[in-house]
């Protein structure tokens, strides 16, 4: 069954999609597609911030279709490898807040119905 992923490193966000069978390996060599990014550069790690083993299945991990799905995925944070052969720090960059609704539009959205006095 498709598993699909949001891949996040600093302010990068990739959205993919993978059988549950499929080794972190092979999600490595899909990056690699997208980020010309060899997998031994590269360091993935599941929710709980565990570094996932390139032998192991997504499934391993978690990550099936009954919880990873196309309206939520599963996220994988990366790291890559510095040009001193270090890791480094895993960093995902928050994605910003909308702003607030203006006062008009708020009475509108208490339960979707209009309110009788």
């Amino acid at each position: 069954m498709d598993v699909f992923l949001m891949i996040r490193r600093k302010k990068t966000t990739i959205f993919t999609d993978a059988k549950d069978n499929t080794t972190v390996l092979e999600l490595k060599k899909i990056i690699e597609g997208i980020l010309k990014i060899a997998p031994a550069n590269q360091q993935l790690y599941s929710k709980d911030n565990v570094i996932m083993s390139d032998n192991k299945f997504l499934s391993d991990y978690g990550m099936t279709s009954a919880v990873a799905k196309a309206q939520c995925p599963a996220l994988v944070a990366l790291a890559l490898r510095q040009e001193g052969g270090q890791f480094e720090p895993l960093e995902m960059t928050p994605y910003s807040l909308p702003p607030d609704l203006p006062d008009v539009m708020k009475s509108q959205e208490a339960n979707g119905k209009e309110q009788t006095p």
